[in-house]
């Protein structure tokens, strides 16, 4: 049977500048084959950019962003009596950074001609006045969601 081995948990440490968890993931997320500085360099030069263009706290700005994308709900394709239904699940505290991130980053990255830490800064500054690419994701997958709703029963099975 899948998914019934309980996985311990990796603790990850405060990342050193800020000394923020939820920072120390992002990077790791930014992270691309190991390269650990230059995905903080990318994310603390982001966060540079955010100060001076917003003259706020840049981690207040970045924790903004990231509850402003978080999905409360998504849809899981549930295979029942043969027919396979795209059924709306509540999303855990944990899974909600992981899809915000997911969805700052990619969108990020999804624009073109600029270094990666003015993207990323852009679009979490965009994130944060509830705009941007990783917001119109977030409502998607809400509408998805509701669109769905009449399956909602199904998500007790299983």
């Amino acid at each position: 049977m899948r998914g019934h081995r309980y996985i311990k948990k990796h603790k990850i440490n405060p990342d050193p500048k800020y000394g923020s968890v939820k920072l120390s993931k992002f990077i790791n997320y930014v992270m691309r084959k190991g390269k650990k500085t230059i995905a903080q360099k990318i994310v603390y030069g982001a966060l540079e950019v955010i100060k001076k263009r917003t003259n706020k706290n840049a981690l207040e700005v970045f924790d903004l962003a990231i509850r402003n994308v978080s999905p409360l709900v998504e849809v899981k394709g549930r295979r029942i009596g043969g027919a396979n239904y795209q059924v709306p699940f509540p999303v855990t505290p944990e899974r909600q950074f992981t899809l915000a991130s997911r969805w700052i980053i990619s969108a990020a990255k999804a624009k073109k001609g600029k270094p990666m830490k003015e993207k990323l800064a852009e679009e979490i500054i965009l994130a944060s006045e509830n705009k941007g690419e990783a917001i119109k994701k977030k409502e998607n997958v809400h509408k998805m969601a509701e669109a769905n709703r009449a399956f909602a029963h199904f998500a007790r099975f299983g």
